[in-house]
């Protein structure tokens, strides 16, 4: 697997852990018709963020989350302990349905397979990356970049805020990191906001984040119909897109202009 990585020299580093689409054939002939919809990707997340910052470090993946979810636990271990959610390696869709025709699920050796082929390659850059940015400035800022449909009665109740911002509740990040970007969020013209709400930051997030060594995490989740349509084909919305990318370029240009 060759990851999406572009090097750069700031103190930010960008990950886009569910924006790919790939999944092998040997897996897809696996899968439902559920689950060759792939409706649970962050759709358009790279174009997104592209160009909204100059110089920053950025790593995605190309692969589904559906093979495995590289913002969970190696261990499996839930990051939200008695309400619903996903695995590390998905048998159900975010509305609770198989994606997986019946008796095709993995086992725990393809889950182990799947773990050191896919899941372990992009930690060990983005922990490289993580490092190698933290030893040139000092500190480093982990920016995760996620988007998710609105509404998702399985995972949470109505409708969710357009802007999601998840710092394990203030442990992942310095304060004035969140402070910053909460305000920023709010201060945006007609969308909504909440910090640590439903998503509090996956395991990325919580994994590197460590604010007393200079290493500051915090995880976006987005409301995809912000910049999207939230139903196939997944059109990407220019107009609205483009009015959503003036406030992520000022969080990613404030978040760097803050004395850490």
């Amino acid at each position: 697997m060759k990851l999406d990585l572009a090097i750069g020299d700031s103190p930010l580093v960008l990950a886009q852990p569910h924006g790919g689409i790939e999944i092998p054939q040997s897996l897809l002939s696996r899968l439902n018709p559920k689950g060759r919809a792939m409706e649970d990707t962050d759709w358009h997340i790279t174009r997104l963020y592209d160009g909204l910052i100059d110089n920053a470090t950025v790593l995605s993946t190309p692969i589904h989350r559906y093979v495995i979810d590289v913002n969970r636990d190696p261990s499996d271990v839930s990051l939200y302990p008695g309400q619903n959610t996903t695995s590390l390696c998905p048998t159900t869709a975010f509305d609770g349905d198989p994606i997986y025709r019946e008796g095709e699920e993995p086992g725990e050796d393809e889950i182990g397979e799947r773990r050191l082929k896919y899941h372990a390659p992009y930690h060990d850059t983005l922990r490289e990356q993580l490092e190698r940015v933290h030893q040139k400035h000092g500190y480093v800022v982990l920016y995760d970049c996620h988007s998710i449909r609105s509404q998702l009665p399985y995972l949470f109740d109505g409708k969710l805020p357009d802007f999601n911002i998840g710092t394990n509740s203030g442990l992942s990040c310095d304060s004035a990191i969140e402070a910053t970007v909460k305000n920023i969020c709010a201060q945006a013209s007609k969308y909504t906001c909440i910090a640590n709400g439903r998503f509090k930051g996956g395991w990325t997030t919580r994994h590197y984040g460590n604010p007393q060594t200079g290493y500051h995490a915090i995880q976006m989740e987005l409301a995809q119909c912000s910049y999207m349509e939230e139903k196939p084909p997944w059109d990407y919305d220019v107009k609205k897109a483009e009015k959503l990318r003036v406030t992520l370029a000022s969080i990613l240009r404030v978040i760097l202009e803050l004395r850490l």
